[in-house]
């Protein structure tokens, strides 16, 4: 991890939603209607607590939030989960965070006895990082649906089996 000393943090805190904010911001990735769900999971996750289904890791550099995840389980199913977001802020990516992180993830998924961890990205270009991200970390795309966000923007299905 280029020696950087990260610690995980599993709550979230009043300041989360907009430290999470910055950090889906800082990628250039995402649409601003993107970024204010991002925020929304964490607001919700602070009132309704666990029930809300939303879990959060959070991972620490010297005290500072430099990436995230987001999961929970899919409704109606047993045993499945979607990560809804992994993000690593743009001064700290490829230093291997994102990797430590969707490790952490699957680990406590792992201990609820998860047999599926599902993830959505685009099929455009520039989320191709997004996806070899999910090949080399064991996940196969097991669907694409052409089109789905807008035209020529389609959205690429990863599964990760336990």
């Amino acid at each position: 991890m280029d020696n950087l000393n990260v610690s995980f943090r599993y709550n979230v805190l009043p300041d989360d939603p907009k430290t999470i904010e910055e950090i889906v911001r800082s990628t250039g990735f995402f649409y601003e209607h993107e970024i204010i769900v991002a925020n929304e999971l964490a607001k919700e996750r602070l009132i309704k607590g666990f029930d809300s289904g939303y879990f959060f890791i959070f991972a620490e550099y010297k005290d500072i939030v430099v990436s995230y995840a987001c999961y929970g389980p899919t409704p109606c199913t047993k045993g499945t989960y979607d990560l809804y977001w992994i993000v690593t802020h743009n001064d700290f990516r490829g230093k291997g965070i994102g990797v430590h992180l969707l490790n952490e993830t699957i680990r406590l998924i792992r201990e609820d006895n998860g047999r599926l961890l599902v993830a959505e990205t685009s099929t455009k270009d520039q989320y191709l990082p997004s996806r070899k991200f999910y090949e080399k970390n064991n996940f196969k795309c097991e669907a694409i649906i052409s089109d789905f966000y807008e035209t020529d923007d389609g959205k690429a299905i990863f599964v990760y089996r336990f």
